[in-house]
């Protein structure tokens, strides 16, 4: 056995120690469980939502993009920065609501708005749905990094199905308590390893950042730039408005707001999580390094390019520290998925389609939901052959079609009806799923349009549908006002 899977194995067993021991003195009624008795400080919020934020997308599938598509990776550090910006507006006032309603799910907030338990049934769906090609990212890069990082000696499958049992049991045993701790030990590990190949790789191979962009350029001219058509300024500027948009939309992330301790978290949060967003810089410039050192890396292999040059570059130990790194990228938002998916189901489908169960039953419900998601997302990870990027950009545009209706319901005079939310979700969606299963583009299924539109991402269009039938929807449904009752009437 190498010193890369030494270190990895230790850090598993490390995981599911924090996980467990997070548990201790505590009543782990479905409160505790899920948002962790409201009691996280600005300092375990922060590592929670950066826990989320920074997956094995961000380790692999960014240094994955720069090195497939060179300047459209950027979009990456642009939507961050918009989101935590209207973090500072929109977070608190969702947990002021959430607080002050007793909320445990995403789907609970739109079913107190909306008076409508059936929403939140389909709210949740949609939720469950689209935080499956999460998890699936999750487990994919999980399954590259243990595998690369050992050099071949366990392969992805057996990978996958190792860190699946780590994260399923200090879920079951923890829930978010445990995902919390564990975010402490990623965060800390994942900023040495990050910044430490961020520099060290560009000094090392090209003499410095600077260099290194030259020769990328030089060798790939126009690389590092938007292309004219497909991914070109049109494309950029959509996609980051999606995905801003849908930042917080994912359930795992909604949920966690509840955890706090009080609003003001959130703004301070929203003053330096921009700068924790730098760290992506690193990340890419891993990518850029490895073009002319590893070449040959298409499609999906492409998300092999940090590990590739790391494994080129270091001795083993060296390698499972970095693999170590990337382990807990995957295991700490795949956690949260996890939770979050099985306290919908159970909670927002379960107890609405079956009311007389008690709030015990639904708690252990939720636990025992855990290993059935995680069995029905190993169960697409094996079956899909996407990159890391585009899996995540499918949950994005299935999860921002959920923000429309959210953002009316903060409004002081909320004109939508629940009928006019169904039905603006429900076109969002129907849009986004029909050109996922056909692979269509907005260009491909409207050729006569300005290239500049054909680009846009097509989240983008759905969530433009969205809004059109939910207004109409709910300017049809609204009921009427008492004036015009009776003036009808007389």
């Amino acid at each position: 056995m190498n010193a890369a899977l030494v270190i990895i194995f230790a850090v598993m067993i490390m995981s599911i120690y924090l996980g467990i021991r997070a548990k201790k003195g505590k009543d782990m009624d479905l409160e505790q469980w899920t948002v962790g008795g409201r009691g996280f400080g600005t300092i375990f919020v922060f590592l929670l939502m950066a826990g989320e934020i920074y997956t094995t997308f961000t380790f692999l599938g960014g240094s994955g993009w720069a090195y497939g598509k060179g300047g459209p990776t950027f979009y990456i550090i642009g939507y961050g920065c918009l989101a935590y910006i209207m973090s500072y507006f929109l977070l608190p006032k969702i947990w002021r609501y959430a607080k002050d309603n007793n909320l445990l799910s995403q789907s609970d907030f739109f079913v107190s708005k909306y008076k409508s338990p059936y929403l939140g049934i389909f709210v949740s769906l949609v939720g469950v749905v689209a935080m499956i090609p999460y998890f699936v990212l999750q487990l994919k890069g999980l399954g590259i990094i243990v595998s690369e990082a050992s050099y071949g000696t366990i392969s992805p499958t057996i990978a996958i199905w190792i860190g699946l049992t780590v994260v399923t049991v200090y879920v079951m045993v923890s829930g978010i308590h445990g995902s919390a701790w564990t975010a402490v030990a990623k965060d800390i590990l994942i900023l040495v390893v990050v910044l430490f190949l961020g520099i060290y790789l560009p000094i090392h191979y090209y003499g410095g950042i600077q260099p290194m962009f030259e020769a990328v350029e030089a060798a790939k001219p126009g690389f590092l730039a938007l292309p004219e058509t497909g991914m070109s300024p049109s494309w950029f500027a959509t996609t980051i408005l999606l995905t801003a948009l849908g930042f917080y939309m994912w359930p795992h992330t909604f949920g966690s707001v509840y955890s706090a301790q009080n609003e003001k978290v959130f703004r301070k949060n929203a003053i330096f999580m921009p700068i924790y967003q730098l760290i992506l810089l690193f990340v890419f410039f891993v990518g850029f390094a490895a073009i002319l050192q590893v070449p040959g890396l298409e499609g999906p292999e492409a998300d092999l390019a940090l590990l590739r040059i790391s494994i080129e570059t270091f001795d083993p130990w060296v390698v499972g520290v970095i693999g170590a790194a990337g382990i807990l990228t995957a295991l700490v938002p795949g956690s949260m998925i996890l939770m979050a998916a099985a306290t919908l189901l159970a909670k927002n489908v379960y107890q609405v389609l079956n009311p007389k169960v008690t709030d015990q039953q639904v708690s252990k419900t939720a636990r025992y939901l855990v290993p059935v998601v995680a069995l029905i997302a190993v169960f697409f990870t094996f079956k899909g052959g996407n990159t890391l990027v585009t899996l995540l950009l499918m949950g994005y545009s299935l999860v921002t079609q959920l923000f429309p209706t959210l953002a009316f319901s903060l409004m002081k005079n909320n004109f939508v009806t629940k009928q006019g939310a169904f039905a603006g979700i429900a076109a969002g969606v129907a849009t986004v799923a029909y050109v996922t299963i056909t692979g269509s583009t907005v260009g491909s299924l409207l050729p006569f349009l300005p290239q500049a539109i054909q680009d846009f991402n097509v989240g983008i269009i759905a969530m433009i549908l969205n809004i059109i039938v939910l207004t109409v929807v709910s300017l049809l449904t609204k009921p009427m006002s008492v004036t015009s009752r009776k003036t009808k009437t007389a």
